[in-house]
């Protein structure tokens, strides 16, 4: 196909296939994306122990990330509009390739974090690519099929990543698992050039309308999220005055953003955020799960794997074959709860799994330096069924009575919000188990676990299992108008 491929061109030239394919391009981007944001959790200790780190600043291998990736979504409608699907995309991926060569050949610990930044950036604008094309390509009856189709495809990465990693941590180092996603990339980027169109959103073409990007109200969100974050960290480091200045800031920002968006919306200029998807109730109450349940989350993803590992006593490769498993049976449970989730009320999946997803954190207190090995492969299949009752349904459920202009929008702020969650749930996984260790008596610097150590992170699993029960309140409000209840 030629480089003017426009969606019209592409469905003439593949029929009905064309959505499918363009589909599975944007499942192979987003796994690469999806991989770069978990995989790097298994070499934190390796990565740690080379740089000679402490667990402050070993965290932001995860933080940073997340800050870049939260904050890059919000710009995706934005990008789209600018430079059509297929230019956003391919610079993402090329974006994500440079940056995961980069990090594997850094020699500087500075280095690494600039390199998981830029990979954050690409990570961000492409996750809400998916659920905009599931939306506006598919008929409703189909959108169920799909999203079973892209959720089955795209949770394989970080089911099978981690077990690979472990190995490659093993033989070669942490520097290994920077280059993994290297071939998702160059796969990516061929089909790109095949099945996905040069237009924006809707048809149209891109830099149509000349849209501008909201500098400002991105600026905030930077600025505001970075102080969040950095503020956390001071909470533990024992600086209250540089915590309280920090967070103080964080809440201006977040006070000027919301009024700024709001005058953008109002004077007809073109806002970051629309603040108009928030009249939606049901999209309304789904961005506060998102944003709870991203909070616990990408918590637990950074907390598991350093507690198998400094807590248990495990090697990297064990981790990884430990959840390898549930990533499996996640891929299936998606296959199936995903085919129903466009027709079945959405509040009942969501508030199911996040049940089950608060009772494999809980049953964690049980778990011991003698616990055989198959509690933790069960307690992992537990909570990965509960996450997938929710990933399939809670975009869909939560944007499926807002207008289809708005689904960009929609699907960046959702995202936007979940990340946002995530990123102060890694930091504050990180700042609760050093605060609860520091109270046992204990450190992860300590070659050898220690009941002490156990009893430290079993708190923080019951904190995360609390997380998720307050989502479920919200998660029953989502009751669109159009859910068959």
């Amino acid at each position: 196909m030629n480089q003017n491929s426009s969606s019209d061109t592409l469905k003439s030239h593949y029929g009905t296939r064309r959505r499918w394919l363009l589909l599975a391009t944007v499942m192979i981007g987003s796994m690469a994306a999806i991989m770069s944001s978990t995989i790097m959790n298994v070499g934190i200790p390796d990565m740690s122990r080379h740089f000679t780190l402490g667990q402050e600043r070993a965290q932001w291998v995860s933080s940073s990330f997340m800050v870049a990736m939260t904050v890059s979504m919000l710009t995706t409608p934005w990008l789209l509009a600018r430079f059509g699907y297929r230019r956003t995309y391919s610079g993402c991926m090329v974006l994500l390739a440079l940056a995961g060569m980069a990090g594997g050949l850094s020699s500087d610990f500075n280095w690494v974090l600039l390199a998981r930044v830029a990979e954050g950036l690409a990570a961000g604008v492409v996750q809400p690519i998916p659920a905009i094309i599931i939306l506006r390509a598919f008929d409703t009856e189909e959108q169920g099929r799909a999203n079973s189709f892209f959720g089955m495809g795209v949770v394989l990465a970080p089911a099978i990543g981690p077990s690979i990693g472990g190995l490659l941590v093993d033989l070669f180092g942490w520097r290994s698992l920077f280059f993994m996603v290297l071939p998702f990339c160059v796969a990516s980027l061929w089909l790109a050039q095949h099945y996905v169109p040069v237009t924006a959103p809707g048809g149209r073409s891109a830099n149509h309308d000349k849209p501008k990007l909201d500098i400002a109200g991105l600026s905030l969100a930077t600025v505001g999220t970075l102080c969040l974050l950095n503020g956390l960290i001071d909470i533990h480091a024992g600086h209250p005055l540089s915590a309280g200045l920090l967070l103080l800031v964080a809440l201006i920002c977040l006070v000027l953003f919301v009024g700024w968006q709001d005058h953008q919306l109002k004077t007809g200029g073109s806002p970051l955020m629309n603040l108009a998807l928030f009249g939606d109730r049901a999209y309304t109450m789904g961005t506060i799960v998102a944003f709870i349940y991203g909070t616990a989350l990408f918590g637990s993803t950074y907390l598991i794997p350093v507690f198998l590992q400094l807590g248990l006593g495990l090697s990297p490769s064990h981790v990884g074959t430990l959840m390898m498993p549930a990533g499996l049976i996640l891929a299936v449970t998606i296959a199936v709860v995903g085919r129903y989730s466009s027709t079945h009320p959405t509040h009942l999946f969501v508030s199911f799994g996040l049940v089950l997803l608060a009772l494999s954190f809980a049953l964690m207190i049980f778990v011991g330096l003698q616990t055989a090995l198959w509690v933790l492969v069960a307690l992992a299949i537990l909570g990965r069924i509960g996450l997938g009752f929710i990933l399939p349904s809670l975009n869909i459920g939560a944007m499926r009575s807002i207008g289809a202009q708005l689904i960009p929008q929609g699907a960046s702020t959702i995202n936007f919000l979940r990340m946002l969650g995530g990123a102060t749930g890694v930091s504050l996984c990180g700042i609760v188990l050093e605060w609860r260790l520091a109270s046992h008596g204990d450190v992860l610097t300590n070659p050898q676990p220690s009941l002490q150590r156990l009893a430290a992170f079993d708190e923080v699993f019951l904190g995360l299992a609390a997380v998720c029960a307050l989502a479920m309140w919200a998660a029953w409000q989502i009751r669109a108008h159009k859910n068959p209840d």
